[in-house]
């Protein structure tokens, strides 16, 4: 049977039950009953079962103990599935056959209904035992559960994704849906079903991207990985792009390939080379600044793609990388005399600070927090082009880290990897997963304020996240960066 035919049974069903509920609201408005029917016309399906059933329903739902069992085999919901499911694989059957059980026109038609087969098909519910209609020429082949399948993809793909993007192991999975639904898949099912947004994601990894981002941030997050039959920490980088009109854009995920000849994965030139072609090839034609955390062998991969490109070091890892070697209990002391480093009015004020800080009791206690100041100056320096506002946007790598920290509670849960692609699926999940629930909060705002706030708590946290103080940000960039932005 053709996928037409067969939606085309399941709609007749469904125009069935909307005259049902036509004649029950037909039969309430006769006796005088007001039944305010659902949006669009739907009838709430309260009014299609009546009490008996309800009751019905209620008492087979007890467990031994008195209470309510909703989910499982056997379960009430179990049951309500069974009986759709089945009165939907009669409705595909009798349009296979091209008439309705019982009728005078399937005599001498030369196919017939045969009896049924018991099948037992994992839901969102738990197991449901069906009773699957056969034909006697064998040539049916449901639409809804076909034949060989063993579940019905309707919320239980969805809800087994989602614990995925949460970070359970395909192993927590199972343990899950045993201990909750009854139900029973599989180690390659729940990864077949993972699996399946797979070619999502690369389309997302091969999207088109604007030609111009002003602003463009890299960061990473590590993770492990069995790569080369062995099991290593790799860091995942992340890049999120500001465009012109100043929306946030997760551009990619990457992960570097460790060498046959390597015992671990590199953050070697040619990694890079191999990023900033994938976003040359997808449309970008010029980056303004990219704020990174030092990375090695980045500066010169970008600057052969984009030759015009300011590479700004991210001050937060320059203070970071300065403290690590500081005792604990001078490093709030240290980290005020820093700040009067990056909080100069002017380049030339903040060597004179650097300056100052190495002739300092501090600096001559650690010399080598002004030793990270030093080697980095060149690429500490952009951001003093600007007025404070905006280089509170541009001096710090801040934008990817909240994300990244997200990203960090989905995976540190996590073993190990597989491979490559199984850090990018868990990664581009868990990024639709929050914006997913920032969609949520947005949603909710709304409905109580009747305003959509922009803040870091409502905003959407990256696809369509306006950046604050953009328009003075712009104006800024134009001057710095004349006939670059368009």
């Amino acid at each position: 049977m053709s996928t037409t035919r067969g939606r085309t049974a399941l709609a007749a069903v469904g125009q069935d039950q909307h005259d049902d509920a036509s004649a029950l609201l037909g039969a309430a408005a006769h006796h005088g009953e007001e039944k305010s029917p659902h949006r669009d016309g739907e009838v709430p399906l309260r009014e299609l079962l009546s009490d008996q059933v309800l009751d019905l329903l209620l008492e087979r739902s007890r467990d031994g103990a008195g209470g309510l069992r909703l989910t499982g085999q056997g379960s009430m919901l179990g049951e309500l599935v069974k009986a759709v499911l089945e009165r939907a694989l009669e409705a595909e059957l009798s349009s296979h056959l091209g008439y309705g059980k019982h009728e005078v026109a399937g005599h001498g038609s030369g196919n017939s209904r045969n009896g049924r087969i018991g099948k037992t098909v994992q839901t969102g519910v738990g197991p449901v035992r069906l009773a699957v209609p056969r034909d006697r020429a064998g040539t049916f082949e449901p639409v809804l559960v076909p034949k060989r399948a063993g579940r019905v993809s309707g919320g239980l793909d969805d809800m087994i994704i989602s614990l995925y993007a949460h970070g359970m192991s395909v192993r927590d999975i199972q343990h899950h849906l045993r201990q909750i639904y009854d139900t029973e898949l599989s180690h390659e099912a729940i990864s077949n079903i993972t699996d399946a947004v797979l070619e999502e994601v690369r389309a997302w990894q091969a999207r088109p991207l604007e030609a111009v981002y002003p602003v463009v941030f890299l960061d990473a997050i590590v993770v492990k990985v069995r790569d080369n039959h062995s099991v290593q920490a790799k860091p995942a980088y992340l890049a999120v792009g500001i465009d012109a009109d100043g929306d946030k854009h997760v551009l990619g995920i990457w992960l570097a390939k460790t060498p046959l000849d390597a015992a671990t994965a590199g953050e070697s030139a040619r990694f890079w080379t191999s990023v900033m072609n994938d976003l040359r090839n997808r449309g970008v034609r010029d980056i303004l600044i990219a704020c990174t955390d030092g990375l090695n062998g980045f500066e010169d991969a970008i600057h052969a793609a984009f030759p015009h490109t300011t590479v700004q070091a991210c001050v937060v890892h320059l203070i970071r990388n300065a403290l690590r070697p500081v005792a604990r209990r001078d490093r709030a002391a240290l980290a005020a005399e820093l700040k009067k480093i990056y909080t100069s009015p002017s380049a030339e004020a903040a060597f004179d600070a650097l300056a100052g800080f190495s002739a300092s009791t501090w600096g001559e206690r650690y010399p080598q927090a002004a030793r990270v100041f030093e080697a980095a100056w060149d690429r500490f320096i952009p951001f003093f082009a600007f007025s404070p506002a905006v280089r509170k946007l541009l001096y710090t790598t801040n934008s990817i880290e909240s994300l990244n920290y997200q990203l960090r509670k989905v995976t540190k849960a996590r073993g190990h990897f597989p491979g490559d692609d199984a850090v990018v699926k868990l990664l581009w999940l868990a990024i639709i997963n929050i914006e997913d629930k920032r969609a949520r909060e947005r949603a909710v705002t709304k409905e109580k304020t009747g305003k959509i706030k922009n803040s870091p708590s409502t905003a959407r946290l990256i696809e369509g996240q306006r950046t604050i103080g953009w328009r003075e940000a712009l104006i800024e960039l134009d001057i710095a960066y004349p006939g670059r932005i368009r």
